[in-house]
């Protein structure tokens, strides 16, 4: 059956959501039709409306979500109606090359790169009076009812609170496996990371899950150094305070520069810097935030030929249907904490005031 429901339609860049009623199709075969319980917004999201993120428009935005499955097309085994859920922005098909490689969590399936805006089998399953609508990354939350293939969700823990663990479907995972998966931070190391917002904040909590001995927390914002310092920052900066770039300050804060840095803002600036403020020999870097649409970054190449390791990181490197349910395990056990992450607990019909709270950095 199709569903009519709710959902936070872009009609095009710059411009507020507006609620409309959708149609939402039944699933096909190996797609999951799943209720949206609570979504979180994130930067990535943003970046659509401000165009650093190319998509087609009209587009239904959302990819940090949990729900309960409402009913599955043929061939679905992995989940049931009923069953609590996570969607996947990076999907994994297990077949692909990437998905069989140990090493690699960006399956070929993923629209992250393609901008297609499409299911897999090249339709949308979104229309408004009769007009399709597009998917983002595969996921689309921002909506009572969505569409997902069935490589691209997770059932999760039946016991999980859907409100904390949607955090789990973005924000949390990418900064936490960036630090434990993708640099893979020693214990004693001394770590940088530029930008404080939850994948930040997340990044910080894995450096000090790793056991790094020194975590240095860099914004503009201040506001933002009480809750780093609170999930074990042990320094924090603000790069307005100095008259040098902050790579220098790094550099002579750590008698040489940091083991590994990480840049959790989607600036090519500070990419560089992050660069350059980790140790010149066996330092690492790892590019978080999505970076922006159309900019190109010049760097001297001596920063890498003296043996820096310059890396990029998706959704923390997790393996996604293998990862999400045991970290909302993890979650359930109080390995890690979710609620500092949460700022603001909205209706979704205040969306546009939620992207108002993201954009003033609160």
């Amino acid at each position: 059956q199709v569903i009519k429901c709710k959902a936070a339609v872009l009609w095009e860049a710059n411009k507020p959501f507006s609620i409309e009623e959708v149609e939402v199709a039944p699933p096909k075969e190996h797609e999951v039709r799943i209720k949206i319980m609570a979504t979180g917004i994130c930067r990535s999201d943003d970046h659509v409306i401000t165009g650093a993120l190319v998509m087609p428009f009209p587009i239904i935005l959302g990819h940090e979500a949990a729900g309960v499955v409402e009913s599955v097309g043929q061939g679905v085994t992995s989940v049931k109606p009923g069953d609590k859920v996570i969607p996947l922005f990076v999907p994994q098909c297990g077949e692909c090359k990437t998905c069989l490689n140990t090493k690699g969590n960006l399956c070929i399936k993923t629209d992250l790169g393609t901008s297609a805006g499409l299911m897999p089998d090249g339709t949308t399953r979104f229309t408004y009076k009769g007009k399709a609508i597009y998917h983002f990354l595969g996921t689309s939350t921002f909506t009572e009812y969505t569409v997902v293939h069935e490589s691209a969700v997770a059932k999760i823990d039946s016991a999980a609170p859907l409100e904390k663990v949607c955090l789990i479907g973005c924000g949390f995972s990418t900064g936490y496996g960036a630090a434990l998966q993708t640099a893979k931070v020693e214990p004693g190391s001394t770590c940088a990371v530029f930008g404080l917002g939850g994948v930040g904040l997340s990044a910080v909590m894995g450096c000090k899950a790793a056991g790094a001995s020194r975590i240095i927390a860099v914004d503009i914002n201040k506001d933002k150094f009480a809750k780093a310092k609170e999930l074990g920052a042990t320094d924090c900066i603000n790069p307005k305070d100095f008259n040098k770039p902050i790579h220098e300050v790094l550099t002579e804060m750590t008698g040489g520069g940091v083991d590994y840095s990480f840049e959790v803002i989607g600036r090519t600036d500070t990419m560089t810097a992050a660069l350059a403020c980790c140790q010149y020999n066996y330092g690492v870097s790892v590019i978080v935030g999505v970076p922006p649409a159309a900019q190109k970054i010049t760097f001297d190449p001596m920063l890498l030929f003296t043996g820096r390791n310059w890396k990029g990181s998706v959704f923390g490197g997790w393996k996604s249907k293998d990862a999400v349910p045991k970290l909302v395990a993890d979650y359930m056990k109080k390995k890690f904490v979710l609620d500092p992450l949460i700022t603001h607990t909205l209706p979704w019909t205040k969306i546009n005031e939620g992207f108002d709270l993201l954009r003033t950095g609160k």
